[in-house]
């Protein structure tokens, strides 16, 4: 994406680089929402970075599905480098992301070393000794980011240039002091308790002992994923179904999927099987599994794990299934993931004697972005009359009458209709006329009789 400059100090946020990779690596850097069941080791990673470098850098130059695969920046400042992020899109509508890794301190081992450097050669031209020396260190070395500012300011230029997101999640071990008030600060709340589990060999060997009954296990296809979609709609909490935002297309596997996934199997020597329990009566899924199986033996299998609240019956089925399938490859324990709102799981795992391995703490936030307004006085330029003609008035305005717009009346009449307001109003008016008008010539016939009795009284 871009660069931004910090007001702090002229410390600048850009997307990474490929000579960047050399100084990533610090002995001193305190590294961020990294995983040791899934993210890889450090060394790993960046043997990874370098290898697919190009290729990952190439996609993110024009759209396409895999555009946002590696988006990662850096904080530099003096030619140091002081931190790196990488996030990526948690689900396909790209309205959730996550930080998937941090680095900060990255350039206080190097900055110390360069220092020591300086000061030895100002300390040998000058004759100084070893204590003037340490005063050179201090003096040459390069300014020092706080660790909090740098991962401050990584996270709020992502906020900023990725306007795609509107939730933001990550995840954090629960000892980790550091990152916790580092996201916090930032504005994270606490969203779930995760706690990964290790399977044994051993255990899983017992479990397959069992035979599942599961008569409705079918292999998943595109053409489940709603039934997919609905179950883990209904197995989490109302908050974290929307911080998530799951859809259908994200329980769909595309073309880049599928490639994807062979890519893995080759290079990782991967293997994936999955299956979920149909319900005929109710016509939903009430179960699903998926393991991701190591075929080498060079790491642990996988496993993700989805049961319908109402149905926790299905653990020991599932459990028993699923170390059936992970017999027919080389034994290594099989890692799992629970979250504190699925008692029921972590009391059966607790149950089959599964090893807790990491407790972490996933947490959220929101992000809406502003829209700019507009000045004031924009509006005021518009010749809002001229070019809307038809509303201005034709004639001058006449004063009209009220009418009374009530409840249908019967028909003085008596015969049987109902009269409007307006009706009443008009008999009422044309009554008071006749009336006038009667009482008018009562009086001129009263005074045109009264007088020539008068006169005749004369």
């Amino acid at each position: 994406m871009t660069r931004t400059n910090s007001p702090d100090s002229a410390l600048i946020i850009r997307s990474i680089h490929l000579r960047d990779l050399d100084n990533v690596r610090v002995a001193g850097a305190t590294e961020i929402a990294s995983h040791a069941t899934e993210a890889p080791e450090i060394a790993e990673y960046i043997q990874q970075l370098r290898r697919w470098y190009g290729p990952m850098k190439a996609l993110t130059l024009f759209p396409n599905p895999l555009q946002h695969l590696f988006s990662a920046f850096v904080a530099e400042a003096g030619g140091n480098l002081h931190g790196m992020v990488q996030v990526s899109p948690f689900n396909r509508t790209l309205s959730t992301w996550k930080v998937d890794r941090m680095l900060v301190n990255l350039a206080q081992k190097n900055g110390q070393k360069n220092g020591q450097k300086n000061g030895q050669k100002n300390g040998r031209k000058n004759g100084q000794k070893s204590g003037n020396s340490e005063l050179e260190v201090s003096k040459d070395a390069p300014l020092m980011h706080l660790g909090m500012d740098v991962g401050s300011h990584l996270l709020r230029h992502c906020f900023e240039h990725i306007r795609e997101a509107q939730y933001w999640i990550s995840e954090t071990d629960v000892n980790d002091t550091f990152g916790l008030s580092l996201y916090r600060h930032n504005g994270f709340q606490p969203l779930a308790r995760a706690t990964y589990w290790s399977i044994q060999p051993e255990q899983l060997e017992m479990l397959a002992e069992h035979d599942p009954d599961l008569p409705n296990l079918l292999p998943v296809s595109n053409a489940d994923a709603q039934l997919i979609y609905q179950l883990e709609t209904v197995s989490v909490p109302p908050l974290v179904r929307q911080v998530l935002d799951y859809q259908i297309q994200d329980f769909k596997t595309t073309l880049t999927g599928k490639a994807k996934g062979r890519m893995g199997r080759w290079v990782n020597r991967e293997e994936t099987v999955s299956a979920y329990v149909f319900e005929p009566q109710r016509k939903t899924a009430i179960g699903f599994f998926e393991i991701k199986i190591c075929r080498d033996g060079s790491a642990a299998h996988s496993a993700k794990l989805t049961v319908h609240p109402a149905y926790t019956w299905l653990y020991p089925e599932l459990m028993a299934q699923m170390a059936g399938v992970v017999q027919k490859f080389p034994n290594q324990p099989m890692h799992l993931i629970s979250f504190d709102y699925q008692t029921e799981r972590e009391e059966y795992l607790k149950q089959i004697g599964a090893l807790e391995i990491e407790h972490t703490l996933m947490m959220s936030r929101s992000v809406w972005h502003k829209v700019r307004e507009s000045k004031a006085g924009a509006l005021e330029g518009l010749k809002l009359p001229g070019g809307l003609p038809g509303l201005q008035p034709t004639g001058t305005p006449l004063p009209g009458r009220f009418s009374w717009d009530g409840p249908a009346l019967d028909s003085p009449s008596g015969d049987g209709l109902a009269w409007d307001g307006l009706a009443w109003d008009r008999f009422s008016l044309e009554n008071m006329t006749k009336l006038s008008m009667e009482n008018r010539s009562g009086d001129s016939q009263g005074n045109g009789q009264g007088n020539p009795s008068a006169t005749d009284g004369d």
